[in-house]
């Protein structure tokens, strides 16, 4: 069996460096999640690196609280890279149950106001500020 990077082919090498790099960049910049950064709403996938944070030091709660789906982005990524060797429905059918899973924990999330992981918060985002910023120097 040859390992995952080695079966994928260059451009999905390149593909998964340059994401990679993306994401190492923003990290850097101190931008967690580009979408919350943006719009000030959290994306589906929020809380999920402080899900695999909490999983490595052991804490199984902790992991389901941030998002209890944090398991799934691993069966997901298999899926995607060994999709040509899988029968066709298969793999759609499996990427799509992936989809509406993680559009109803963000749904149900989304929908509680208690839950400080996932927000809604446009006031907070960049779209919001320069609006704001904008508006302000057109009444000056």
């Amino acid at each position: 069996m040859r390992p995952v990077i080695s079966a994928m082919n260059k451009k999905d090498r390149n593909a998964l460096a340059v994401i990679v790099g993306f994401y190492v960049l923003i990290e850097l910049l101190g931008v967690t999640c580009p979408i919350k950064f943006v719009t000030g709403i959290s994306c589906a996938g929020c809380g999920m690196s402080r899900a695999w944070l909490s999983l490595l030091r052991m804490d199984v709660a902790g992991a389901f609280a941030y998002h209890p789906l944090f398991w799934l982005p691993v069966p997901a990524a298999l899926i995607l890279l060994f999709h040509r060797r899988l029968p066709k429905r298969m793999a759609r059918v499996l990427l799509l149950i992936v989809c509406v899973l993680f559009l109803a924990v963000y749904l149900v999330r989304l929908a509680r106001p208690e839950d400080t992981v996932v927000v809604f918060a446009p006031q907070e985002g960049l779209i919001w500020r320069l609006f704001s910023a904008l508006r302000q120097g057109l009444q000056s």
